[in-house]
């Protein structure tokens, strides 16, 4: 009898494992997109410094950066939000799941919405993310331009 319930108890645990490995998955990508944060609140504080002891064409130069800068900062917050609401998410769905099966409901309809949320968020945090990027490059060609006299 015990192992009837069991082996009734896995396609339930199989079913919980997808936002496992979404959550998994979004880990890799927050340690990323932390990692470009702090990057950028290094530099961003070097420009700063720099900023405070530069005048005439270099300071609006640097001021320029400093704004793009800010520009990433801002881009990179709102995808940690939205992979970290993505996370948050999928482990709701994990708990609805297990919570559909322990009261034997149907619960069909929210763990579609709440799937379909967490994958709409993780979209979410990627299209911020390759913003970023973009901006990114923005600035290194600025430098380049400048390095190149242009």
């Amino acid at each position: 009898m015990e192992s009837l319930a069991a082996s009734a108890f896995l396609p339930i645990i199989q079913l919980a494992i997808t936002p496992v490995i979404l959550i998994s998955g979004v880990g890799a990508l927050m340690l990323t997109l932390t990692n470009r944060m702090a990057r950028i609140v290094d530099r961003t504080r070097v420009l700063a410094v720099q900023v405070q002891a530069t005048a005439g064409e270099d300071r609006r130069h640097l001021e320029n950066q400093l704004t793009i800068m800010w520009r990433r900062a801002k881009l990179i917050r709102m995808a940690v939000t939205f992979a970290g609401l993505s996370m948050l998410v999928a482990c709701v769905l994990v708990i609805a799941i297990f919570a559909a099966a322990l009261l034997d409901t149907d619960l069909t309809g929210g763990l579609k919405v709440l799937f379909t949320a967490s994958i709409l968020l993780l979209i979410a945090a990627l299209g911020a993310f390759l913003r970023d990027i973009y901006v990114s490059l923005h600035a290194l060609k600025l430098e380049v331009d400048r390095a190149r006299g242009r």
